[in-house]
């Protein structure tokens, strides 16, 4: 599959955030990613779908370098290009730190830090050096409210972020990845661990932050993907198997598999 430059035929108008160019990926030996292609559309949501061990995730966690944290991950291939600075994430120049400014990441499980929910959002702030306590104060507030969670939360900024619920708690953690105004957050299946109820927040969640932040999100929930991504990209043994338009693959897969494994007929 070829990107074309700046724009997905088909989609007018419809800017890239990101390319992923030609991908590879090894945990040690084992080739995780296999020359891996694919548009990142701006202020729109890709979600990832495909079989456990796909390589989903792990393409995922290449975009803020998450596995550099690990002895022995290597990248290979052509990397992943952000726009419209042009910067390749992947290249050894590029600052971890500095992509996960840009880029932030909301895991599976709720994973707020042992602080107040105060300290737990202006956390990447005071990293980057910020001390003004009413910027602090604005930049937390604004960062709840993204995360519609300000108004259950404003009267008790001093409590621990454990004592919130599982749904509360991740919106928590959807606050602290917005604090640091990402230009991409990541979702590595966001909801797998809540209620229907809370997952449904998150989801309605997930389609208002589109407005202004791309958004890529690894889900198993078939219904989930159709329901809030505008792209679909469905993998199988690290390959990209099939990419496109959300309701095109639903309904009208190019590729056998894809049909396959959305029909249940596979995986």
């Amino acid at each position: 599959m070829q990107i074309p430059s700046g724009l997905e035929a088909g989609v007018e108008g419809d800017l890239l955030k990101a390319e992923v160019r030609d991908l590879d990926f090894y945990y040690g030996g084992f080739h995780a990613l296999k020359h891996v292609t694919m548009p990142v559309h701006d202020r729109k949501v890709t979600a990832l779908i495909g079989p456990s061990g796909c390589g989903k995730s792990t393409l995922l966690r290449c975009f803020n370098r998450m596995h550099d944290l690990y002895p022995g991950n290597r990248y290979a291939g052509g990397g992943i290009v952000l726009h419209p600075d042009n910067t390749n994430l992947l290249a050894q120049e590029v600052d971890p730190i500095e992509v996960r400014m840009r880029i932030s990441m909301v895991f599976q499980k709720p994973n707020p830090f042992p602080k107040s929910i105060y300290e737990n959002v202006a956390y990447s702030l005071r990293v980057r050096g910020m001390r003004n306590k009413n910027e602090l104060d604005d930049r937390v507030e604004a960062a709840l409210k993204g995360a519609a969670l300000w108004n259950e939360v404003s009267n008790r900024l001093n409590e621990l972020g454990a004592n919130l619920s599982g749904g509360q708690q991740q919106r928590l953690c959807i606050a602290r990845a917005l604090a640091s105004d990402p230009e991409i957050i990541l979702f590595d299946e966001p909801t797998s661990a809540l209620d229907p109820i809370a997952t449904a927040s998150i989801e309605e969640l997930v389609t208002e932050l589109k407005e202004n932040v791309t958004i890529l999100i690894v889900t198993h929930n078939m219904q989930q993907a159709a329901r809030i991504s505008d792209f679909t990209a469905y993998m199988y043994l690290g390959e990209m198997v099939e990419f496109g338009i959300t309701d095109q693959i639903f309904i009208k897969p190019t590729k056998k598999a894809t049909e396959d494994y959305i029909t249940g007929r596979f995986g």
